[in-house]
């Protein structure tokens, strides 16, 4: 039984890792943590979930909830994301992170950290989206240069970080297939008259709105045909339990910097 603790565990993503933690059979919730201040601190985790008392209260104070807990997984921000790397560092304990918005800094501090602890870092956990990356890999190889490619994702108003983390990998593994430079290639945003497309880029279109979970696509334009790759997520759950999936790989893996992809079998 492998014993989990949830960073961030009152918020949306983390009430549903608390629920597909209780509904797997192979891990259980060991703590739960919020930030200092936060109303929820001292309620009951699965009451917040809403699948009925588990007892485990949130705590404020992460480093009991990394001592208790074999692997932690983090979906908060940045900042709190960073904090937390460091006492999973000194407590020898692996950690997932679904956190997106991660600067150049924060990821070199995250790599630093790899060489001595196992780390699953992932912009989605969900089975299908690390399914497509590798398809939208295999279409980019395939139809070349003839085609132009477009990354379209669409968001809840609460996101708050754009383009998404999980439409800048795609974006990143279509230019890595194409052999180019994703910083040269991506375009973030278009207005006015900007002339005639650049065969070279990659562009990327956002939307935010209601409560959309999560949609991207990979739109290959050409002349007289569109390919259009694209997955839907219709519930966090599928988030939390490729997340769980992985907390329970990393549990004994080598110190390393590790994806979905090394989760599911999927490396190239």
């Amino acid at each position: 039984m492998v014993k989990i603790g949830i960073s961030g565990a009152a918020g949306r993503m983390g009430r549903t890792l608390v629920a597909a933690i209780a509904h797997n059979p192979h891990t259980r919730l060991a703590a739960a943590t919020e930030h200092q201040g936060s109303r929820w601190v001292g309620a009951d985790a699965g009451d917040l979930a809403g699948i009925g008392t588990l007892g485990v209260s949130l705590v404020d104070e992460p480093e009991t909830a990394i001592a208790s807990s074999d692997v932690l997984v983090d979906f908060t921000v940045p900042e709190a994301t960073m904090v937390n790397l460091a006492l999973c560092r000194a407590a020898g304990k692996p950690t997932v992170i679904g956190t997106t918005g991660l600067d150049q800094a924060q990821r070199r501090e995250l790599s630093r950290t790899a060489e001595v602890l196992p780390i699953v870092l992932a912009p989605n956990f969900s089975v299908g989206v690390n399914l497509t990356f590798r398809l939208i890999e295999l279409a980019a190889r395939a139809l070349g240069e003839d085609f132009d490619i477009e990354v379209i994702e669409a968001h809840h108003r609460h996101k708050i970080d754009a383009p998404s983390g999980t439409a800048l990998r795609m974006g990143e593994i279509l230019a890595a297939a194409l052999d180019r430079d994703f910083d040269t290639a991506a375009v973030y945003s278009r207005k006015g008259c900007i002339g005639e497309r650049d065969k070279k880029t990659i562009g990327f279109a956002t939307v935010r709105g209601g409560d959309i979970v999560g949609e991207h696509t990979a739109l290959y334009a050409g002349l007289g045909e569109r390919l259009e790759i694209t997955h839907r997520a219709s519930s966090r759950m599928t988030f939390a339990n490729g997340a769980v999936r992985a907390a329970v790989w990393l549990v004994g893996q080598t110190a390393g910097l590790y994806d979905m992809q090394d989760v599911l079998g999927l490396r190239s």
